[in-house]
């Protein structure tokens, strides 16, 4: 649900320092947001600080969030710190071969690009073939 920036209230966090967040800022200016904010039916937030903060930053006047509603102030809490909590980064090894993969895939071979190449060719053949037949 798209929620307008300036209805959502933060009250009391468990998180005092936000950090740098031009990182996420970055993130959001290109990717959007990739997952949606926390808030209860009051609109008080319950988990995504940084990313609330980091589309103020960015001039956003609104931002998805999901609502969860009769949570007890308890629940709340527990959400928020579980949000926090269970991220778990990549390691060395797995963000390499995000890298090499990513990299793969900007730069492909030459073989791997004549494949490309012969593969929207003949789907273009075959969606000639279907549009005449239909």
């Amino acid at each position: 649900m798209l929620v307008p920036i300036k209805d959502i209230k933060i009250k009391k966090r468990v998180r005092k320092d936000l950090g740098n967040l031009e990182d996420l800022k970055d993130s959001l200016r290109t990717y959007g947001l990739l997952n949606p904010i926390t808030l209860n039916s009051k609109y008080e937030l319950i988990a995504g600080e940084r990313r609330l903060s980091a589309a103020k930053l960015l001039g956003w006047t609104s931002i998805n969030a999901n609502i969860v509603d009769n949570l007890s102030e308890i629940d709340q809490l527990e959400m928020e710190i579980e949000e926090n909590n269970q991220r778990k980064e990549f390691t060395d090894a797995e963000l390499m071969e995000g890298y090499k993969r990513l990299q793969k895939l900007r730069n492909p071979g030459f073989f791997y690009r004549i494949y490309l190449f012969f593969k929207h060719l003949f789907q273009k053949i075959a969606d000639f073939f279907k549009g005449k037949n239909n």
